[in-house]
């Protein structure tokens, strides 16, 4: 079996641990922080000892030589291994909340101010937004998981069902979520389906989810929803093959109504259904995944 390697970027705090002890669990050979420069020798050397599934996470500690990165992976693809990139992503406000939790430093802070709270939290905002700009190239060509509002356990999910996919080709990622609970910044194209009839006013459906079957049965005998599921197919039909010959290794659609139960859940399920003949598809369901 040819090499593969996970590599594991992204926003300090966004859960790249987590992400590696995931890997680590599905049996990979998991490397932490190491040095783009030595990427390239490190394949080299792994390649000597037969190994067959590595993981490695960067982050903005080697802010110096992350430009070095897209240049190391098209030499290591030339050696014939599988790259998936992992990107891990959060909102800002996810990340400061989540720093002031622990009290970690951010590794671009600069020294603490001695003008309050106030300073310090501006100081970790424009330490998070310089590191979005520096991650922007790594972020581009990666598939991107939004851990804002997941558990741990929901994230290291996504990461398994990734590393389960076949590589080489395309994959379409369908993700319902709620409005109400923000919108996914992880999507390449995020479709609102709140307009459609809402099973949540039938006191028979409240309760159920879009995988149900009368909730199925509801949506299914909805014009509006079968028409909003065609012009969903037929942009993704007409569009799928460009994205492919561009190279693109993941393509996310979000798709969101008021509580990521009902619509949403039965358009992903549904959509996910029709082009899982042609391309490889994962199904996210945000909101339902966390009740799991």
């Amino acid at each position: 079996m040819p090499m593969e390697i996970v590599l594991i970027t992204g926003m300090s705090g966004s859960g790249k641990s987590v992400a590696l002890h995931a890997l680590e669990d599905a049996g990979f050979y998991c490397v932490d922080n190491l040095p783009p420069e030595l990427l390239l020798p490190f394949v080299e050397l792994e390649k000597t000892h037969n190994a067959q599934r590595v993981a490695i996470a960067m982050d903005v500690r080697s802010a110096t030589s992350l430009p070095l990165v897209p240049q190391q992976l098209a030499a290591v693809r030339a050696l014939g291994v599988t790259v998936k990139p992992l990107f891990l992503d959060a909102t800002t406000d996810t990340l400061v909340r989540r720093y002031s939790e622990t009290r970690r430093k951010h590794p671009l802070s600069q020294n603490s101010s001695d003008h309050g709270e106030r300073d310090e939290r501006r100081a970790l905002v424009d330490a998070i937004e310089l590191e979005r700009e520096l991650l922007a190239d790594l972020r581009e060509q990666a598939h991107v998981i939004d851990s804002s509002i997941i558990r741990p356990s929901q994230l290291q999910g996504y990461v398994k069902a990734m590393i389960a996919a076949p590589g080489g080709q395309l994959t379409l990622v369908f993700e319902s979520f709620a409005f109400k609970r923000g919108v996914p910044t992880d999507a390449d194209y995020m479709f609102d389906v709140r307009m459609l009839p809402n099973p949540h006013y039938d006191p028979e459906l409240k309760h159920l989810t879009g995988r149900d079957q009368p909730v199925i049965d509801f949506l299914k005998a909805q014009e509006a929803v079968e028409l909003m599921q065609h012009h969903i197919a037929h942009f993704l039909e007409s569009w799928l093959d460009a994205l492919a010959s561009d190279h693109r290794s993941y393509v996310t659609v979000a798709i969101g109504c008021t509580g990521g139960q009902h619509r949403s859940v039965y358009l992903v399920e549904q959509l996910a259904r029709r082009f899982s003949g042609e391309w490889v598809t994962l199904k996210r369901h945000r909101e339902m995944d966390a009740r799991d």
